[in-house]
Parts: C-alpha cells; sequence; structure tokens
C-alpha cells in the first residue's frame, strides 16, 4: 500500500507544473494520491504562516489598546484563536506522521522511519545474575 487515494477512472487533468512562491513545482498528477501527497506539505506551511500572522496581529492589537477593554479582549481572542489552530496543525501534522509509519506510505516527502533492531538479549544463557 504505497498511494493515499485510490486511481479514478476519467479523473481531468491538472496542470504539471505549479508556480508558488516563485518555485516552480512539479506535480505528479498519475493519481489523486499524487496531487494529495504534493499539496498536504504546502497546505501546512501556509498553515503555519497564516499562524505567525495571526499571533503578531493579536499581540499589537493589545499592545495598542491604550487600555481599551474591549480590544484587548479582541486581542486576548485572536491569540487564543492562533494557539487552538496551533494546537489542531500540531496534532493533524503527527497524525500523518502516524500514518506514515503504521502504513509505510509517503505523504510529507520524507520517508518512513526505518524498523527498529531488536534488543539483544543480556542474559545469552541463564541462569543470569545481577551484582547488587
Amino acid at each position: 500500500m504505497n498511494q493515499l487515494a485510490l486511481t479514478l477512472p476519467n479523473y481531468p487533468s491538472i496542470p504539471e507544473n505549479l508556480n508558488f512562491i516563485g518555485q516552480t513545482l512539479t506535480l505528479k498528477t498519475d493519481t489523486p494520491a499524487d496531487i494529495i501527497n504534493t499539496l498536504i506539505p504546502i497546505i501546512f506551511i501556509l498553515a503555519g504562516i497564516i499562524l505567525l500572522f495571526i499571533l503578531v496581529f493579536g499581540g499589537f492589537t493589545i499592545f495598542l489598546s491604550a487600555g481599551n477593554p474591549e480590544k484587548i479582549k479582541k486581542g486576548t481572542g485572536m491569540i487564543t484563536s492562533a494557539l487552538i489552530g496551533f494546537l489542531i496543525i500540531f496534532a493533524a501534522y503527527w497524525i500523518i506522521e502516524l500514518l506514515q509509519i503504521t502504513f509505510g506510505i509517503n505523504i510529507l516527502g520524507t520517508p518512513p522511519a526505518p524498523p527498529t533492531p531488536p534488543i539483544p538479549n543480556p542474559c545469552p544463557r541463564p541462569p543470569c545474575f545481577t551484582p547488587l
């Protein structure tokens, strides 16, 4: 199982090159899984940038409130919403990482972690006694 989504018959074509922030991204458009695997990291980057701007704007709103309780409440709400959004992004990233490890699929462009080697038996022949 190395695909995130199924291949759909008669799937419409999407251009293979996207211009994203001055960089040309090449999309593999063979299956919807290829498109999803290309777009998920971009979505995480954009979400992080938006999160940073909301945190900074909320801080400036509190800083420039001049003691106005309504503006302080608005700025605090923005920062709280940004932190909740960060927790959602963080959880989504680690859920995707767990899916990569569990199913051996490549979603974020990083290869799955190799299996851990077995732990050697410290006592090859019983009875083993540990010093006190």
